[in-house]
């Protein structure tokens, strides 16, 4: 009884006790046992000692009486205050059968059992809080680890965290928490903050890193929609993004999304964040990290444990438990027990579950709710996202749109979006990312003067390629043509990207251009088949396949990125990526570009799965219209900005940016007033308005804006009138919603009558109509066909339409049908509809 808590209940001495005799094998087993009764910690004994009348004799028992075997009894009391309430001897524990007394106190027992046991609860509770008081004072040093492993202090800061929290005192709570937490807790912290105060954009440990504190601009994220899976191409969607209002939606600051919103009631678990690769979903991760590790936010959770997929893939053929998991990943957590993961509040954040190469079979996995019960990564996963284990845990996953619909939806408490950079964001970047404020701004304006760069400033990655190349070009260090397109920004990048490997690795200003040919064509091959394949990260196999060389590869971290782990003699390899999703289309249009011009490339890297249709057009022309097929047969897409690249790339002035990959034989000096043609005439002829906005784009990258010219004739010299009067043709029309899509002034009404009032016209105007916050179509001949074009608007995801008025067109009861099961779809935002139907 070595402490005040030893006993829970008194011992009942009876009549019988210490005496020892031979009893018959029917009143207890056959086997002799000593009987010792230690009382060393709180939880030594369940039930009190039951001393028989015996004292220090020893007698005969009959069998009825109790078991055969002879049994010392050793009582150890080592210390005055081993007990805290003194044994009660009454008049009936000395006649009574213990066995039927064993749960029967009697009122004056209760009385004097909980008179003492008050007594010692509020000494003991006095002592501790006294300490924890002197633990929130600002010059007592933090506790001991012994302090924390103490179950005394435990079981009292439980209750007291509880109880402060319900005053609302949730600041002293979190401080007396933080102060108490075990010392591995600290070492956790040092080492999170260590590593992501350094913010390497796009590039790994290659360039000049800067504090994340001191360049990190705050990211524009919203309350998102669980609904379906949105399978546009990136850029488009956030093409679309830069034109949402801001005062539809809900912004979330990334340090609150656990914090649950006005109209939520239940708190929030798990978190499912969306945003298309490198719109900021891994800086939020490491800013919300390290604003917790410096102590400045989230201080009621005491473990934050990231867990990226592209690493958790290197361990998919592993069987290990929860706590192995996390010992082989964070060493410092090893003197946690098991039952600190469930007591104290932790967090497990799973960046990139686009990158995820783990089945994650929720419908088939095993349960398993024991975190030291061994098994595959995948099954901890789903258990840890269902909740089975570790249920009280936070849970943030970070997710490209097109790979969100892997996590059931039932296991999601809240799904938010990063949106990358407002307007005011993008001009803050630029302000920090550049120190001279001059310099700063030029690159800003020349941004502005290009709608296309502008739009794709929202994509934090793309700002800071367009800041390494921009600030060196508008100084005094360089020269030339000022990039306008997004194929001369590329360009520029790439260049920029060679020379830099080329200065660090050999000392030379001019790299060798046999090498970086080969090692360009190596990635863009790369770039190729895996765009093909829908993949963003890659594995040394991936690499293989391509046939590149590994150890070549790393050279190139200038152009693909290289991610490598090993800590705590767990060595789980190398991860691969470029940069962005951008970068890779980009190089895949130059390899696709090279090889139809060389054919001796082709046949050298041409692999037994890969597919030659492409490039089996004799003439570019043909080699050009075959791709702009290829990329309208494309229902996501997934090929529209490969095919402004590659449109881009067979400009005679980019091929000469770009000497150093590409040979004088294949500089070539190609007309492309055919593949103008061509594009105009698929304008003309697609019913697909989307379609023809990337097209539109395609010509820009083609430096022809004849077709937005003509357009913006009649917008300037007489505007909506002359637009009336003027018989359009339907290239003409597209090219109309081209420019008003792309223009900076928000469009509060849209009105099809100022227009022309038919369902051509309003075919070609859909994407104004998506991004307009009232559509007025009343009175303007439409029918069934045109109701089925209003549903997919209804059904966007990103639509800001939120009034329609379609009175007076005979839309019959077809067509209402189809406008019913787009006004009861989840993205549809309409609040106000006017339909006098004729």
């Amino acid at each position: 009884m070595k402490s005040d808590r030893s006993m829970e209940n008194r011992p009942n001495f009876s009549s019988g006790g210490g005496s020892s005799g031979s009893r018959t094998e029917t009143q207890r087993g056959a086997s002799p046992e000593p009987s010792c009764v230690s009382m060393k910690s709180d939880r030594s004994m369940e039930n009190r000692p039951n001393f028989s009348s015996g004292g220090g004799s020893s007698g005969s028992r009959t069998e009825t009486q109790r078991g055969a075997s002879p049994e010392p009894s050793c009582v150890s009391m080592k210390s005055d205050a081993s007990i805290i309430i003194p044994p009660y001897f009454s008049s009936e524990d000395m006649t009574s059968d213990p066995h039927e007394k064993k749960n029967n106190f009697s009122r004056k027992e209760l009385d004097h059992i909980f008179k003492k046991l008050q007594e010692k609860f509020i000494s003991l509770v006095k002592i501790e809080l006294n300490t924890f008081k002197k633990l929130l004072s600002p010059d007592y040093p933090a506790c001991s680890e012994g302090e924390v492993d103490d179950d005394q202090k435990e079981g009292v800061l439980t209750v007291t965290l509880h109880i402060l929290r319900n005053m609302n005192q949730t600041d002293i709570a979190n401080t007396l928490e933080t102060k108490l937490a075990p010392a591995c807790q600290r070492k956790l912290k040092s080492k999170l903050k260590n590593k992501y105060q350094i913010l390497n954009e796009g590039i790994s440990g290659h360039v000049k890193s800067a504090l994340l504190n001191e360049i990190y601009t705050e990211l524009y994220i919203t309350e998102g929609d669980g609904g379906d899976v949105n399978q546009e191409h990136e850029v488009k969607q956030i093409e679309a993004a830069s034109r949402k209002r801001k005062t539809e939606e809900r912004p979330i600051k990334c340090n609150d999304i656990f914090k649950p919103l006005p109209d939520q009631k239940r708190p929030i678990r798990t978190v499912l964040t969306k945003g298309v690769a490198g719109i900021g979903k891994t800086v939020s991760v490491q800013k919300f990290i390290l604003d917790w590790a410096e102590g400045k936010v989230n201080q009621d959770i005491l473990f934050i444990f990231p867990l990226p997929f592209r690493e958790l893939n290197l361990m998919k053929e592993k069987t290990l438990s929860l706590v192995n998991l996390l010992q082989s990943f964070f060493p410092e957590t090893q003197d946690l027990k098991p039952r600190h993961y469930r007591s104290y509040k932790s967090m497990f954040i799973f960046d990139g579950l686009d990158e995820c190469r783990l089945p994650l079979n929720f419908q088939n996995n095993e349960n398993l709710v024991n975190i030291e019960e061994q098994t595959s990564v995948d099954v901890l996963l789903t258990n840890l996202i269902k909740g089975n284990l570790l249920p009280s845990a936070l849970l943030w996953i970070t997710s490209r749109p097109a790979a969100a619909n892997q996590i059931p939806p039932e296991c999601v408490d809240q799904v938010t979006e990063v949106r990358g950079f407002s307007d005011p964001q993008k001009q803050e970047y630029f302000s920090k990312r550049i120190r001279d404020k001059d310099l700063a701004n030029k690159v800003f304006t020349h941004i502005r003067s290009s709608r296309s760069l502008y739009i794709m400033c929202h994509i934090p990655v793309f700002c800071w390629i367009t800041a390494t190349v921009l600030e060196r070009m508008l100084s005094e260090a360089e020269s030339g043509e000022i990039p306008k397109t997004l194929t001369q920004m590329f360009t520029h990048f790439l260049i920029f990207q060679i020379k830099h490997k080329s200065q660090k690795y050999s000392g030379k200003s001019d790299p060798d251009p046999q090498q970086t040919r080969t090692s360009i064509l190596a990635l863009g091959k790369l770039a190729f088949q895996q765009l093909e394949k829908g993949n963003l990260i890659f594995y040394e196999e991936d690499l293989r396949e391509s046939g590149i060389d590994i150890k070549e590869v790393s050279v190139y971290s200038g152009v693909c990125t290289q991610i490598f782990r090993e800590e705590h003699e767990l060595h789980l390899g190398k991860v691969f990526s470029f940069v962005h999703l951008s970068i890779q289309e980009f190089l895949a249009a130059l390899y696709a570009f090279i090889c139809f011009i060389d054919r001796s490339v082709l046949n050298q890297q041409t692999t037994k799965n890969q597919n030659t249709e492409l490039f089996s057009r004799s003439t570019m022309t043909d080699f050009l219209s075959n791709a702009i097929d290829r990329a309208l047969q494309s229902e996501s897409g997934h090929l529209d900005l490969f095919l402004r690249f590659l449109l881009g790339l067979s400009l005679k002035s980019n091929q000469n940016l770009l000497r150093v990959v590409l040979t004088q034989t294949e500089r070539i000096s190609h007309s492309n007033k055919k593949t103008v043609k061509y594009i105009k005439k698929k304008i003309e002829e697609n019913t697909s308005p989307e379609k023809s906005i990337n097209l539109f784009h395609c010509l820009n990258e083609l430096n022809d804006h004849s077709l937005v010219q003509e357009v913006q004739k009649y917008l300037s010299g007489g505007g909506e009138r002359r637009l009336q009067q003027a018989s359009l043709s339907p290239a003409q029309w597209s090219a109309l919603a081209f420019v008003l899509v792309n223009s900076e002034e928000d469009l509060e009404e849209f009105n099809l009558s100022k227009y022309h009032p038919s369902e051509e016209c309003l075919l070609r105007l859909l994407p104004v109509v998506k991004i307009s916050r009232r559509a007025v179509l009343a009175s303007c001949n439409l029918g069934v066909k045109m109701c089925e074009n209003l549903e997919s608007v209804l059904n966007l995801e990103n639509s800001s339409l939120k009034e329609l008025d379609l009175s007076n067109n005979d839309l019959q009861d077809s067509g209402v049908a189809l406008l019913s099961a787009g006004l009861k779809s989840s993205h549809c935002k309409v609040q106000i509809l006017r339909s006098v139907f004729l």
